[in-house]
């Protein structure tokens, strides 16, 4: 937990720009759209989106599922990451050559020092946070509107996602059970259920859900805390009401808490939460 944590407060301490020294390897299907967001009550920063579109998105009439997710400084671009990319788009863009199976990415930055804020719907006594709800609500009543509204987008639950890593992946799990017939797809990945035994009693409450689908994943390298509370959540969700067929967890015994990993592993999420073969 220790080599963990100084990882993840190296990380919220970093307000990530873009590197002039840094060539972007975002692919031609990505940008940073023009409006920015500030979030009522959260804080004073302006939030920076990204989106992906599919390579066919301009030459066809279609609509799409839709992913959201969180720390998009280190989604798309190694110039702009923290320890490195995820490579979504390259990986997304495969997919789309193999199956044609094409989806639209809607990635928020996150705030820097502000990000655990952002990302813990609960505060913890000594690293503070907690406003992860008005995030969540921003993301729902605020930034799906828009972006469904500017895109040819799928807009039922069952077909928009939201996943995200650590802190992110925590935030994903909230808002996805909090607001299951927004979010009907859930990827919570090295998740840090650590931060907050308040998630247990939330998962009581809103376990109880017969439609959604949820990836948890954890790497074994991430250490016996990581793993274990990630085996327990599911059982929690199990016992609560949660469909079990709907549920996939996953112990990568070499994954560690790092980009690397979440990339390896995006292609597999994805895949099973839309049932891609």
């Amino acid at each position: 937990m220790k080599s963990f944590l100084t990882f993840f407060f190296f990380f919220t301490s970093i307000i990530v720009g873009l590197s002039q020294e840094n060539k972007s390897t975002a692919t031609s299907n990505v940008s940073i759209i023009e409006k920015e967001f500030l979030i009522p009550n959260l804080n004073s920063i302006n939030h920076k989106i990204w989106v992906y579109l599919p390579p066919n998105y301009k030459t066809s009439s279609k609509k799409y599922p839709v992913i959201y997710m969180h720390d998009a400084q280190n989604v798309f671009d190694n110039a702009t990451s923290y320890a490195g990319e995820w490579k979504v788009d390259e990986t997304l863009n495969e997919l789309y050559k193999i199956t044609k199976k094409g989806f639209i990415v809607v990635a928020v930055e996150n705030g820097g020092e502000e990000r655990i804020n952002e990302y813990t719907p609960w505060p913890h006594k000594k690293y503070a946070g907690g406003k992860g709800a008005i995030y969540i609500d921003f993301l729902k009543n605020t930034l799906k509107p828009f972006i469904d509204a500017n895109y040819r987008t799928k807009k039922q639950a069952k077909h928009t996602a939201i996943i995200g890593s650590s802190l992110g992946g925590l935030i994903s799990y909230y808002g996805g059970l909090k607001y299951p017939k927004t979010f009907g797809k859930i990827g919570a990945l090295s998740t840090s259920f650590w931060f907050s035994n308040q998630v247990e009693d939330f998962t009581i409450k809103n376990g109880n859900n017969k439609t959604s689908k949820l990836y948890l994943l954890v790497g074994g390298k991430e250490g016996e805390d990581m793993t274990a509370a990630t085996q327990k959540m599911k059982n929690l969700l199990l016992k609560t009401g949660f469909e079990s067929k709907n549920i996939a967890t996953k112990i990568n015994p070499e994954g560690e808490h790092n980009e690397a990993f979440w990339s390896s592993e995006f292609l597999n999420i994805i895949q099973w939460l839309y049932t891609i073969k």
